[in-house]
């Protein structure tokens, strides 16, 4: 990419207006490693803009960057519903970036696990698109024991109610009477309460576990996230 003006720059990752940036730099609270840059319009080349530090820290990913979130309940995945959002629980300044950044999919507000956020577009669909078919594996408690013929009935293609088109096989793994790991290679509409829902059963938990190759860390704890490197974010599509 050619290089671009430092004010619009800035401006697109969220930290601020024109005239907010070049009031950062007169007061030399922009630095490219160690010279100081006192000019908003000084023009900074992408390859060199993972240099520039503002008030000497860091500044933050650059475009087209993947956010893994360990999405806690409670909270949901929009820009406009009232309530606590998913977008919360990210720098505030992240708000205002250009790109936006986006959930890839959603979780419903019941629901917890991985979750992936980018201001990449093209990824964004690429990874959401039906014919990926990326599995998705989620822990789910029930409300009432399993039955023993779940995963033929999943794996055969159900018909969810006020749909026509039948559900992609999808795999069940039995944690215990009233606990399994449900995989499925789209994302209909509270698909994997409505499978359960269909054979009489009720999810009380549910937590997506993982994404393609890509599984949420133990030790990412509910409300955190990480910024991805590019060789975790090619797991997502690794067949499984």
């Amino acid at each position: 990419m050619k290089p671009v003006r430092l004010d619009r720059f800035l401006g697109n990752l969220g930290y601020g207006s024109r005239r907010d940036i070049a009031i950062l730099a007169r007061q030399g609270r922009i630095r490219l490693g160690e010279t100081v840059l006192r000019e908003a319009d000084a023009k900074i080349g992408m390859g060199e803009a993972g240099a520039l530090l503002v008030d000497r820290e860091p500044i933050d990913p650059l475009p087209g960057f993947v956010v893994m979130m360990h999405k806690p309940t409670g909270v949901t995945c929009s820009h406009k519903e009232a309530g606590p959002l998913v977008f919360s629980l990210l720098p505030e300044r992240w708000r205002r970036r250009d790109p936006a950044v986006s959930t890839v999919g959603r979780l419903d507000k019941e629901t917890s696990g991985l979750l992936l956020l980018t201001d990449d577009g093209a990824l964004l669909h690429k990874i959401i698109s039906p014919k990926a078919e990326i599995a998705k594996t989620y822990r789910a408690t029930l409300a009432r024991d399993l039955r023993g013929d779940e995963a033929l009935i999943f794996a055969s293609g159900l018909i969810l109610e006020s749909e026509d088109k039948p559900l992609l096989p999808a795999g069940l793994d039995v944690l215990g009477p009233r606990e399994a790991l449900v995989t499925i290679f789209e994302g209909r509409y509270h698909q994997v309460r409505r499978m359960f829902a269909a054979i009489g059963n009720h999810v009380e938990t549910l937590c997506r576990e993982r994404i393609g190759g890509l599984s949420l860390p133990a030790e990412l704890a509910p409300g955190d996230w990480t910024v991805l490197s590019a060789a975790e974010v090619e797991r997502v599509f690794a067949v499984t």
